[in-house]
């Protein structure tokens, strides 16, 4: 038994750990694609009815899974509704913050997930604040630090210290460049995203208790998601000529986005939500900032700048804080229950 649960970990952690990865290669794509104009309403709409038409093609996983469970009622469909309506709203928050930015700049705000995420479990009770416990007061005070460095990442750009020489990177930036006023709306957008993504975890958590079927919620999800985000994006992009696809990098990010950023990425997460909390799942989050610096650099031609060095290293010092108080309070809780056991043993 030990050693299926540590196969079923390991196996989860490589999972999150490849989503990630995939999260920040989509990013870079759909930065490449708005780079040649392609409107990222058009982006988020093709996308989503994708990865639905992907899902749809494999009905045959759907069916072990739907044997044992009892029907879909109004409390799961109306959750599910609602975390279609919140995806899809991140969904343009995070695309409009990164057109206006940088794809570097959204994974280091991303940090701040694990910050929010776990306050809001706090709210709803899927975590135990303990005033008493040092690894509360660390988690309390890496959230501080990292909301602290997410303000300076977006409020100060700061000089450059490595500047692309290559001009065919520099054929790939940005064709404007972002101004100061476009880079704190586009942090600020981005802010706003992470805070519904954590909002997002704690919704998926408690539907996939309600109706434990990864898969089918994820197809329902999808579903919605696509049916909502279709007025919003043809009332965004009323360009109908705007609509039509060429097949470049455009094509490539969609058909790449609805199998790995929707289809793969969403699954893995409810998984995740489902095996181990949403704490759990938010603190793989900055993994994606030393993967999205290296590749914007790569493909992007982006330049670092010292503003969001500083502010990364902040950020990432808060959530290794967090992660310790995270490690403390669980130690503390195995061993309060070791001793519970030893004392009702006979």
């Amino acid at each position: 038994m030990e050693r299926s649960n540590s196969y079923k970990d390991g196996l989860l952690f490589t999972a999150m750990v490849v989503a990630e990865c995939t999260n920040v290669g989509l990013n870079i794509l759909f930065k490449l694609a708005t780079n040649k104009g392609m409107s990222y309403f058009v982006f988020i709409f093709y996308s989503s009815a994708t990865a639905t038409l992907v899902l749809l093609l494999f009905p045959f996983i759907f069916r072990s899974n739907t044997a044992s469970l009892p029907l879909l009622k109004f409390p799961v469909i109306s959750r599910i509704c609602l975390l279609s309506l919140i995806g899809s709203l991140l969904r343009i928050l995070g695309y409009t913050g990164i057109a206006y930015s940088s794809p570097t700049l959204a994974s280091m705000i991303s940090n701040l997930t694990p910050g929010f995420t776990f306050t809001l479990a706090i709210i709803f009770r899927m975590e135990k604040l303990a005033l008493r416990s040092l690894g509360t007061w660390a988690k309390i005070i890496g959230t501080v630090v990292s909301v602290s460095g997410a303000m300076l990442v977006v409020l100060y750009k700061g000089p450059t210290i490595i500047s692309p020489s290559s001009t065919a990177l520099q054929s790939l930036q940005w064709p404007l460049q972002s101004t100061q006023s476009k880079w704190v709306m586009g942090g600020l957008l981005l802010l706003m995203e992470n805070l519904l993504i954590s909002v997002w975890y704690i919704i998926q958590t408690q539907i996939i208790k309600l109706y434990p079927a990864e898969f089918v919620v994820t197809l329902l999800y999808c579903v919605f998601a696509t049916i909502i985000s279709a007025p919003i994006c043809f009332l965004g992009e009323s360009n109908l000529s705007a609509w039509r696809l060429k097949p470049d990098i455009e094509l490539a990010s969609i058909v790449y986005s609805a199998f790995f950023g929707l289809t793969f990425s969403t699954v893995v997460h409810t998984f995740g939500l489902h095996m181990k909390g949403p704490v759990y799942t938010a603190i793989f989050k900055p993994l994606s900032v030393a993967i999205a610096a290296i590749m914007s650099f790569i493909f992007l031609g982006e330049s670092l700048h010292l503003g969001s060095v500083i502010g990364g290293v902040i950020i990432c010092v808060g959530f290794y804080v967090v992660i310790w108080g995270k490690a403390n309070d669980e130690e503390g809780e195995n061993e309060d229950s070791s001793k519970i056991s030893l004392l009702q043993s006979p």
